[in-house]
């Protein structure tokens, strides 16, 4: 490390290839800015002016280019809905989000597809906490937060037949769609698989892709509580037509009442997200840890020793992981972590469905 930096000279980004200007440099003393004409090797400053420097870039000089290895930042822990609390806030929100997880690497934003909501990722409740304050303070963005809702889903225990049968008479041209399926359970992960067995042209070969598409939209919302439904297989068996009354529409509508018919009687259930979660502690909280993982519906999957600490995995519920960072931080005076990764999707217990 050489080597000095002045105020208005030019850098160079090896991240990106661009050149960045540096227009002011300050050192920061807490609340209190003070301006520096220059730099040498091992001060640490702040440098105002840069267009398109991200975190963990490195800065070097053009005529001796170099990259430092950057910074590696783990996986969000944690995530909470938010949304504006006025239709004014809306947009100034996006755009605060935006700014604040290009400036830090551990503050991740999406939108959830399956609920609509704005969810924001961080590195435990404390992070978002602040997070939002400074969406008051400093973008006068007022924003509600919330528990995000967990994404569910459903899926059949056994083979069923459903009917669907549409028939409108309004006189003039009527809509006439008829169509059986058989439901069965797919393999777990398969999603949803149609199959077409009709047979003797019972239903023609232009409506077929109908019944699949009210198939599919059905299946968007299940019958048990409203969730995508998955790992289902679909045989479409047998149906009837009407030459001139039959159309479309009318059979999309028969294959999403036949597919909602079938799925009532092969007893659906609800699937939750199960999450993978490893906390290290203290050897004397293994006990508390250990029970209050249980108390949430774990499933202890191992422990291992790490000199005087302990390091616990389970299989825990997202449903019941909501608060656990600041229940952890206390049940342990803040000398435990965790992080937690998305597992599989379970079967959930019937006396909490």
């Amino acid at each position: 490390y050489s080597g000095r930096l002045k105020a208005g000279s030019s850098v160079m980004n090896p991240s990106t290839g661009k050149r960045e200007r540096i227009g002011r440099i300050l050192r920061m003393h807490a609340i209190r800015r003070e301006d520096v004409d220059e730099v040498f090797t091992g001060d640490i400053a702040a440098a105002v002016g840069l267009k398109s420097t991200t975190t963990g870039d490195t800065l070097c000089d053009e005529a001796h280019p170099i990259m430092l290895e950057s910074i590696t930042f783990p996986e969000p822990v944690i995530s909470v809905a938010i949304e504006p609390k006025t239709k004014a806030d809306q947009e100034k929100l996006g755009m605060a989000l935006q700014r604040l997880s290009e400036e830090d690497p551990t503050f991740k934003v999406h939108t959830d597809d399956e609920t609509g909501q704005t969810i924001i990722e961080g590195m435990g409740e404390l992070h978002l906490e602040i997070i939002i304050d400074r969406l008051l303070r400093e973008f006068r963005v007022d924003a509600n937060q919330g528990k995000p809702q967990v994404a569910y889903k459903e899926a059949i225990k056994r083979e069923a037949k459903g009917v669907g049968r549409f028939v409108r008479q309004t006189g003039g041209k009527g809509q006439y769609g008829h169509a059986e399926v058989v439901v069965r359970p797919g393999e777990r992960g398969s999603g949803f698989i149609f199959e077409d067995k009709v047979t003797q042209g019972r239903i023609p070969r232009e409506y077929i892709p109908a019944v699949e598409k009210g198939i599919r939209e059905a299946l968007q919302s299940g019958v048990a509580a409203g969730y995508p439904v998955v790992d289902i297989t679909v045989t479409l068996v047998d149906g009837s037509y009407h030459p001139v009354d039959s159309s479309e529409m009318a059979f999309q509508v028969a294959g999403s009442m036949a597919v909602k018919d079938g799925m009532h009687k092969a007893q659906p259930y609800l699937l939750e997200p199960i999450m993978k979660v490893d906390v290290v502690m203290p050897e004397e909280y293994l006990g508390d840890v250990m029970g209050d993982l249980a108390s949430r519906r774990g499933h202890i999957l191992g422990m291992e020793g790490r000199g005087t600490s302990q390091n616990v995995k389970a299989n825990v519920p997202l449903a019941e992981m909501f608060g656990y960072a600041t229940e952890l931080r206390s049940m342990t005076s803040g000398r435990a972590t965790y992080s937690m990764e998305f597992s599989h999707y379970a079967e959930m217990p019937g006396n909490l469905a």
